[in-house]
């Protein structure tokens, strides 16, 4: 990323890298999206059924993510655990490489806009997150939909593939149906770049400085791990919320409309731990795949670097 990090009052600022051109940033960006995606999409699937149920669940309802595991691979087969991938595979690319090719436009924005010399503010890292996050929300609103209806146990009869998912919300709800959550959306997609960039800058500036190539590596997973962890903390509430309205069906008095009167709805009904169901799955999954995603990105910016320009 471009931000050069901040320093503590005894360690030097590093040089700043200058900014690959914007179609490397695309690809290094998607490289490092479907990688991620490849390694940790089974916790999304188990995430997302969390999130859908209602209390207990009843007899079929989960109670860790070892019985979700169990159960939807003896009821459901073990390829359940990567059905609804082929939306998320259609937009990881595009989307991780929005995440960090924005990140670096907005960085560079920011630094003209406000005559930044040296090191970006963290207030203006945290902007830049904030930013890039907002971007990113608009191209995987329609993707995040179709993903949550086909992960849902009670729709497994009624979409046989992403196609007939995608045809059979169009007929039944419209075109508009595609952008439900948009909203909700947001909330998530800025919470979670602004933590995520706002930690790494932070914690690359802590970490002690490494000279072994696998020490450098090392200390950028810690550094994403826990920006992907904390970015998760902070958005899991939207994340919940966003899944929940995008999974209403058509025809019915939707319950759930705007993002912050859904917060309050499912705190008052389900308690405010609702609002971390599938918190687990999810944070082992975006914590260490936040430091996937800064490692893979860093590698292929760097090998773009040192091969091509």
């Amino acid at each position: 990323m471009s931000s050069t990090p901040a320093t503590s009052n005894n360690k030097p600022a590093p040089a700043a890298v200058k900014p690959l051109p914007f179609g490397w940033q695309l690809f290094s960006g998607a490289v490092a999206g479907v990688t991620e995606l490849a390694m940790m999409y089974p916790l999304d699937v188990v995430k997302t059924r969390f999130q859908l149920q209602v209390g207990k669940g009843g007899a079929d309802g989960y109670t860790s993510i070892g019985d979700c595991f169990r159960k939807i691979i003896k009821q459901e087969g073990f390829g359940r655990l990567y059905r609804g991938i082929l939306p998320p595979i259609l937009v990881e690319a595009p989307k991780r490489a929005t995440k960090f090719a924005a990140n670096e436009q907005y960085t560079a924005l920011y630094r003209n806009l406000f005559d930044v010399q040296g090191k970006m503010p963290q207030h203006l890292v945290t902007l830049t997150g904030v930013s890039a996050g907002c971007t990113e929300a608009f191209l995987v609103v329609s993707f995040e939909l179709v993903k949550i209806r086909l992960q849902d146990k009670n729709n497994a009869g009624k979409y046989k593939s992403t196609m007939d998912c995608i045809s059979k919300i169009m007929a039944e709800e419209g075109p508009l149906a595609f952008f439900k959550g948009l909203e909700a959306t947001l909330w998530r997609h800025a919470t979670w770049n602004g933590g995520y960039f706002s930690v790494i800058n932070i914690i690359n500036a802590q970490l002690p400085e490494q000279e072994s190539y696998w020490g450098q590596v090392g200390n950028k997973f810690v550094s994403g791990t826990l920006g992907g962890a904390f970015g998760t903390m902070l958005n899991t509430p939207f994340d919940v919320v966003k899944t929940r309205i995008q999974n209403q069906a058509a025809g019915t008095v939707p319950k759930y409309n705007w993002t912050l009167p859904a917060l309050a709805t499912i705190a008052k009904e389900e308690g405010a731990a609702a609002l971390y169901k599938g918190f687990v799955p999810k944070v082992l999954r975006l914590g260490p795949g936040g430091g996937v995603l800064y490692v893979v990105y860093d590698q292929v910016t760097t090998f773009i670097r040192e091969n091509f320009l």
